[in-house]
Formats: C-alpha cells, sequence, structure tokens
C-alpha cells in the first residue's frame, strides 16, 4: 500500500509541535546550492547523473554561496556504515564555506564499507562540528532512515515536478491534448492524476492537474488518508514497517508516510538547546544541488541544521525499461520518433540516464541514433543534441558493448531491429530490443472482408511489407470531402504488417473512394481503391426444395440482386411480382444442394454476398401425359367446334391423364386454376374427381362450370399438392373459353349479305366472318345482350366463323345443320359488306326463308 508524497503529507498533517505546524510544512522555500561532481575512475559526472556512490569515489563538493553571503555556514560530509556500527571520525568532513580554500571546492573519497552519506548545512559556532559529529554518531540509526526517507521523498518530488511542468506547456483549449499528454506523463512517471479534472470545463483542466491535482498525485486509490496513517493501530504498524523499506531498484521510489513519520521523528529526538534538523529535499540540476526546505533556517539558539541525503552508497541497479507493447514498431522516417517505454519513472524525471542511443542491428549503414528521454512524448526520443564533455574516457566501457540476439538486418530491409543502449550513472546497460521500420512500406491490400457499406460504420483490415511509419489514412474522392480514418496495429502476430481500420461512412454515399495513406519522411500518398456498397442490402436465406429450379430470397433491400449461384448453377430473378424483401430465383437445371451450405449472391453494385440455403424435401410432381375437352351438346343449341387444340369449353368436360415418378400419393390432391388464380378447385381420389389408372398414373375430371361458374376464363393449369401444402410446378392444360348459345341460323335469302342469329350470349363473341381469314369480320359490340344478332352470311352457304372474346387468336365455327343453296348468278356476284349493328333487334326483311336451326334432341 502506498500513500501520498511528502508534498501532500506536509499539506494535510497538523502536528503538536508549532514549528512543524502545516502552514509551515510546505516545502516551497529554497535553500543553499551546492554544487557537487562525482568522480569514479577517469569518468566524472555531475550530481544530477548519479544515481548511485560506490567506495572509492572521489566526490567534488563546493557551496554555491551568493557573494553577499554573511552567515558563515559549515558543510559537513558524513559516511555512516550501519544502525549498531557508529562511523569512525575520520569518516566526517569538515568544510568552511567562508574559507578561501575551499573556493576551489572540496573533495572527499567515499571510505569502504560506507553504506550512506550524507551533508550537513550548519551555521558557524564554537563547538559546531564536534557536537554535530557526535550526535551522528550517537543515534547513527536515525540518520540512516533519514537518508534513505529523503531520497525516496526527493525523486518523488522530482517526478511530480516534472509532470506539473509539463503539462503546463499543454494549450489549455485543447481537451485531446490535454488528456493524451496528461495519460503518456502519468504512464510514464507512475503517476495517477485526479480523474476529475477532465469532468471540469476544457480551460480550467490542466489548472486543476497543476493546482489541485498535486497533492493527490501519488495517490494509488486505496482511500487511506495521512490521518488514519499517523494513529495507532495496524495503520500504525504499516508506517513503522514502510519506513525501512528500501528503493525499487531504478524503478518506482515510492514515498511513503513513513518519511514524514521519520523526518518529524528525527527532529524532535534530535533537537537540543543548540540545533534543530530539517530536511532538504534535493532537485539536482548537472552539478548543483538545489534544495527545498519546508522550515525557514535560524541563526538563533536552536541554530538550523539543514540534513541533505547524498545518492546511495550499493551498486547499481539498472532501469528496468520495457516496451509499452512489444509489437509495435517504431518509424525511424518520422521526424520526432518516439520509443513508448515503461518500468523506470526516474529515467524520465532524472537525468540518471544519460548518453542513450538506439544501436541499430544491421550492417553497412551508421548503427547509433543519439536518444533522450521525453516524458511529454511518453517514451525515448530521437535528439541530435551534442554530448557534453568530460564523457566517459579510460576505463569506461562504451554503450553497446553487449551482445545481442536480434537478428542483423540490412539498409534495405524494410523492418530491422534496435537495442536502446546507453549510461545509467557510471555503468553501461542495454535496455530492450525494438522492432523500427527503416523505409516506408510498400504493397498496401486491403484482406479479409474487403466491403465497406454506406451509412453505417465499417471495420478494415490493411496489410503491407511496413505499417509503422504510417502518419495519417484518409478515405478520398472525387467528388465528397475526405473521411478521416483511425487505424492501430492489428492485435497479436499480425502487429507488425497489418493495420485495423475504423472507417465511419454514415454521411458517405456509395460509390467508388480509395484509401490514401501518408506516411512519415514521403510526400505523395499511396492509394488503394475501394467501393463503398448500399448499406441497407441484407439477405435472411434462401429457399429451395431438393431438385428444384426455383428458389426463394428473402431479406432486405432486394431489388438489388442480379443473380445467385446455388451448387454451380445460376439462379436469376424471375418474372414474377417480387418486392424489396422475396426475390424469386429460377435456373435452367434443378440443384441439390445440402441444407446449410452456402450461395454466392451477386448485386449490381458489383459486390458478392454469401447467404444460407435452406433445403426442403422435394416437390411433388406429375407429368401430363394427356387431356381432351369435351363439348356438352345443350337441348336446342347448334353445335360449336374448336379449332384450336388447347381451347377447353367453359360449358364442357375436361379430361386429363397424369403420371407421377414414384407412387402416386393417396393424399396428394391436383389443383387446377387459371393463370391468376382468380378461379381455383381439387381434385382428389376422396371426392372421385381423381382415379387412379395404377399406382403412377391418375385420371382427372373435371366440370369447369360446376367447378369456376360462368365468369371463369383465361389460362388454365394443373400442379401437385402434398398433404402438407407443399405445392409442385404448375402444368398448362389450356385455355379455358366461353362461347354463346345460338339456337338458329335464318337467311333471308341466298344472296343476303346477312343472316339473322338468334340465341344468347352473343358478347362472349368478339367478332363473326362468313371466310376462315376474316377478311370482313363483323364486330360485336361490346355488352350485346339481345337475343338475335345479324351475322355474315357464309361465304359457302355452311360455316359461320367467329372468334371468342376468352381467346382472340383461336377461331371457332358453326356448322348450318342444312347448307344454303345459291343461284349460279349469286355465287358470282361479290357479297356486300354487311353494315355494323346495334345491339338492338334487327326487323327482318320480308322472304322466303333459308333456315338452320338446331336439331331437336
Amino acid at each position: 500500500m502506498r500513500f501520498p508524497t511528502v508534498v501532500a503529507c506536509l499539506l494535510t498533517v497538523t502536528l503538536a509541535t508549532p514549528l512543524y505546524a502545516a502552514d509551515a510544512a510546505r516545502f516551497d522555500l529554497t535553500g543553499p546550492k551546492i554544487d557537487i561532481r562525482v568522480t569514479r575512475g577517469n569518468s566524472t559526472l555531475p550530481i544530477a547523473e548519479v544515481p548511485n556512490l560506490q567506495p572509492g569515489d572521489k566526490i567534488w563538493i563546493k557551496a554555491d554561496l551568493p557573494p553577499t553571503q554573511s552567515n558563515h555556514l559549515l558543510l559537513i560530509v558524513a559516511f555512516l556504515r550501519g544502525t549498531t556500527n557508529e562511523p569512525p571520525d575520520n569518516w566526517f568532513t569538515e568544510i568552511d564555506t567562508w574559507d578561501k580554500k575551499t573556493t576551489e571546492g572540496t573533495t572527499v573519497v567515499v571510505p569502504n564499507e560506507a553504506q550512506q552519506a550524507l551533508i550537513f548545512v550548519a551555521p558557524q559556532t564554537g563547538g559546531d562540528f564536534k557536537t554535530l559529529r557526535s550526535a551522528v554518531k550517537g543515534k547513527p540509526g536515525l540518520f540512516i532512515r533519514a537518508d534513505a526517507d529523503l531520497n525516496e521523498a526527493s525523486f518523488e518530488q522530482q517526478r511530480i515536478e516534472r509532470y506539473l511542468a509539463a503539462m503546463k506547456t499543454v494549450p489549455q483549449g485543447d481537451p485531446k491534448a490535454i488528456q493524451q499528454h496528461s495519460a503518456k506523463l502519468a504512464a510514464t512517471l507512475a503517476l495517477k492524476p485526479d480523474d476529475k479534472c477532465f469532468k471540469e470545463p476544457v480551460d480550467q483542466q490542466v489548472n486543476c492537474l497543476t493546482q489541485s491535482s498535486a497533492p493527490v498525485l501519488l495517490e494509488d486509490g486505496h482511500g487511506q488518508t495521512i490521518a488514519e496513517a499517523l494513529t495507532s493501530g495496524p495503520a500504525s504498524d504499516f508506517v513503522n514497517t514502510a519506513s525501512y523499506t528500501q528503493p525499487v531498484g531504478a524503478g518506482i521510489y515510492s514515498a511513503y508516510v513513513g518519511t514524514v513519520v521519520d523526518l518529524i521523528q528525527i527532529v524532535n529526538l534530535l533537537r537540543t538547546a543548540q540545533y534543530q534538523y530539517i530536511p532538504g529535499l534535493s532537485f539536482p540540476q548537472d552539478q548543483t544541488l538545489n534544495l527545498k526546505l519546508n522550515t525557514p533556517p535560524s541563526f538563533h539558539k536552536p541554530q538550523t541544521v539543514i540534513v541533505i541525503g547524498l545518492p546511495a552508497i550499493q551498486k547499481a541497479k539498472l532501469p528496468p525499461l520495457r516496451p509499452n507493447d512489444p509489437n509495435e514498431i517504431a518509424c525511424l522516417l518520422q521526424p520526432k520518433m518516439s520509443l513508448l517505454v515503461e518500468g523506470a519513472p526516474l529515467v524520465f524525471s532524472t537525468s540518471f540516464a544519460h548518453d542513450l542511443v538506439l544501436h541499430l542491428n544491421r550492417t553497412g549503414a551508421p548503427t547509433d541514433i543519439p536518444l533522450k528521454a521525453d516524458a511529454f512524448e511518453g517514451g525515448l526520443v530521437i535528439t541530435k543534441e551534442e554530448k557534453h564533455e568530460p564523457i566517459h574516457a579510460g576505463d569506461a566501457k562504451s554503450p553497446g558493448s553487449a551482445k545481442t540476439d536480434a537478428k542483423i538486418g540490412s539498409p534495405s530491409d524494410v523492418l530491422i531491429t534496435g537495442t536502446i543502449r546507453g549510461y545509467w550513472g557510471f555503468d553501461t546497460f542495454d535496455g530492450p530490443t525494438l522492432t523500427v521500420q527503416q523505409v516506408d512500406g510498400k504493397d498496401w491490400k486491403i484482406v479479409g472482408d474487403t466491403q465497406l457499406l454506406a451509412g453505417k460504420d465499417n471495420h478494415l483490415t490493411l496489410k503491407a511489407d511496413g505499417i509503422g511509419c504510417v502518419q495519417h489514412i484518409a478515405l478520398t474522392s472525387t467528388k465528397d470531402k475526405d473521411v478521416d480514418i483511425t487505424f492501430k496495429p492489428a492485435p497479436g502476430k499480425d502487429a507488425k504488417d497489418t493495420l485495423a481500420l475504423d472507417v465511419s461512412l454514415k454521411t458517405v454515399q456509395p460509390g467508388g473512394y480509395a484509401l490514401s495513406i501518408q506516411q512519415h519522411g514521403k510526400t505523395d500518398q499511396d492509394k488503394v481503391p475501394l467501393t463503398a456498397y448500399t448499406g441497407d442490402i441484407h439477405l435472411d436465406a434462401i429457399k429451395l426444395h431438393t431438385g428444384d429450379t426455383a428458389a426463394i430470397l428473402t431479406g432486405q433491400g432486394l431489388k438489388e440482386v442480379v443473380s445467385a449461384e446455388i451448387a454451380n448453377q445460376t439462379f436469376t430473378p424471375a418474372a414474377k411480382g417480387d418486392d424489396d424483401k422475396t426475390v424469386h430465383l429460377e435456373s435452367k437445371a434443378g440443384v441439390s444442394p445440402s441444407d446449410g451450405s452456402e450461395a454466392d449472391v451477386k448485386l449490381k453494385d458489383g459486390r458478392t454476398m454469401k447467404v444460407k440455403v435452406s433445403v426442403e424435401a422435394a416437390r411433388p410432381g406429375l407429368k401430363l401425359l394427356s387431356f381432351k375437352a369435351t363439348p356438352t351438346e345443350q337441348s336446342g343449341t347448334l353445335p360449336i367446334t374448336l379449332e384450336a387444340k388447347d381451347d377447353i369449353l367453359l360449358n364442357g368436360k375436361l379430361t386429363f391423364v397424369v403420371q407421377t415418378k414414384d407412387a402416386f400419393p393417396r393424399t396428394q390432391t391436383i389443383e387446377v386454376a387459371t393463370a391468376d388464380n382468380s378461379v381455383h378447385t381439387s381434385l382428389s381420389l376422396a371426392a372421385n374427381n381423381l382415379v387412379l389408372q395404377d399406382e403412377h398414373t391418375a385420371v382427372a375430371t373435371l366440370d369447369p362450370l360446376k367447378a369456376f361458374g360462368q365468369s371463369a376464363f383465361g389460362k388454365l393449369a394443373m400442379r401437385p399438392v402434398a398433404a402438407d401444402g407443399t405445392a409442385g410446378d404448375w402444368t398448362a392444360l389450356g385455355v379455358l373459353v366461353r362461347a354463346p348459345q345460338i339456337t338458329a341460323i335464318t337467311c333471308a335469302a341466298a344472296d343476303a349479305p346477312t343472316c339473322n342469329a338468334e340465341g344468347k350470349n352473343f358478347f362472349l363473341v368478339q367478332s363473326f366472318s362468313a371466310t376462315k381469314d376474316f377478311a370482313k369480320p363483323l364486330e360485336v359490340p361490346t355488352g350485346s345482350a339481345d337475343s338475335e344478332f345479324k351475322v355474315p352470311t357464309p361465304a359457302d352457304g355452311a360455316i359461320l366463323y367467329f372468334k371468342l372474346r376468352d381467346d382472340p387468336t383461336a377461331i371457332a365455327t358453326i356448322k348450318l345443320p342444312t347448307p344454303i343453296q345459291k343461284s349460279a348468278t349469286a355465287a358470282a356476284a361479290p357479297t356486300p359488306t354487311p353494315k355494323p349493328q346495334t345491339s338492338a333487334a334487327a326487323t327482318p326483311t320480308p322472304a322466303t326463308p333459308v333456315t338452320g336451326t338446331a336439331p331437336p334432341q
């Protein structure tokens, strides 16, 4: 469990001692500056780059005091070696800052067996050095704890200060930039800003993050307050335990609440009539150690002694850097390439990591690229800054000397590897090995589902031989505004060559477009053509029966369907009354696909969609062997002859023979209906109008007038219907027609132009003619309801021709029982054209009649 940093603690804790009350606890007072350099072997580093000391190190120290400094300050460098092993007298070095001998600085050497180092800044008084040395030797454990806690608190505060300083440079009117930079800084510095700040108005978010968030930046969400931590009980036990916690290598230094408690205990325990000890937090910059104090120094008794912690005396604990995403690719072509790494906040909040390079694991070309830690960018960025002097010489190893198992590439390879190398203080270290892209990506192509739907959010997968240098992707066309596309590396093993694209086409019309890909370091754009299709098309299923040539497709937007490929057979829309949700399909040959298989449906916009096929049992089938239509002779009427073989008189009898491939099911019926299904009837074995000749053959008998009524006419067809209602294909039977009932035809004379026809339903006739060629037809007026009608005198005196309205393409005849005998003169004379008649009955001209009447029955 972690607690707020020293700043947060001291802002919230109210102590009983007035000197350490909350209003005096802020570390916001500037203390004296001390210049420090450390030499190890032949290498010298400024204090800001030294994370640890080792025995034998030479520490050069000089007080950086103003020329007007009037009070004499004493610097005392002390080394410690354990809580129960007081240090010898010669481990304490006195530096009189006012003495001219110290103007060039003083060098002290870290003794063997030393474990901690402290600097005390005290006013000059009689016996001050000996008094302070005696105090340290008397209670070394307190100062050892103070040294560790001061270092922890300083490191924590440096991380916070780095965050606050960086956030103040973010544009306050850009909420996206505020959140992005805050997230990067928090990740690299291992901090937790107050999320409530992002709910504030945009112009107040930065102020919130840099002011109100500062005390809780290190809060980890456990919620224990500093007040609870200082009370007795389990929290108090934790404080005591936490105070002994050692720093975690070069990773996260946690400022436990124990730091505050220990510093307060030290102050209370070491306070004497002469001295009071106050902590000084270090903020090193280059060789200068800047100090922040929480209490104003006092030159009156008890006088102030400032306690300053120096780096721990131990072996180097190298930074455990690791990539944020092992699959991420860095682009060398990017002007400000950033290698996103995490795991070592001190790399970004201190100068301990220096002279960093990205060592390219390739042959031929330069292999080292300078880097610097940039918490604002969230990683290590390329820099062209010159290295400062002096830098490691003599026995110091150069960075990059360690071997790597990374694959060696050439300058022409798209992807190679690079290893982060540099110094951690005096020690070289190798960081993680990352994948980098050194040339622009090529061979862009869309993989997987390539269909974009206009009006919807879409997802595409884009593949190339290098995707790490993509700067921007947009959907472009010649007529519409560009649409920006968000992208990220695909998850898993495809991350190094595949991008996952989110394409919003809610405002885009169907049509041709292109993905325009802009890469770092490249002036032109790569284009990948694609099409945005109509987005309101949805296919539900295709249903058909085994062996069938017809299928039904259901869904939405089906007017766009061109064809369907089912079991290698092409089905096209049939000429039926389809709508946007149903399409009837037909093919030249039947198919028998597996149930649940897929069909490919081709649309007008060029794309192909897949749909499941639902297959049902084969539909019943019938083969028409023969049919015969027999007119029913009616008493007192002249017989009518239909010359068309497929015409079926309504007033007659229809007999047809059908055959099945398998045994004729006794529950199967035969439906007979007109083409428009306006009239229909069913024949069955049970109704005795369907009789089995054998197990495969059935004879059907139908009385059309009885079954359909007087108004039935048109093309007639039959189909089998199974017991479950499944119907087979329609088979044409013929054309159902109605005819007039003519009882007599009376001619005034053999050479008379017309004869008088008697009967009813003349309106069923379209026209009469004396000859078969209908050269001079006599039209029957619409709705003629008279019982007599003038018809042309038959040219041969025996046969009257007419066409029925129900089938005007066919010819019907009435044969006069007694042909009309004509004289030779009359036969030679041309037959005059009869005048059109109205529906009114004509008055017969008195003459010697030649009659033709129906024979009595």
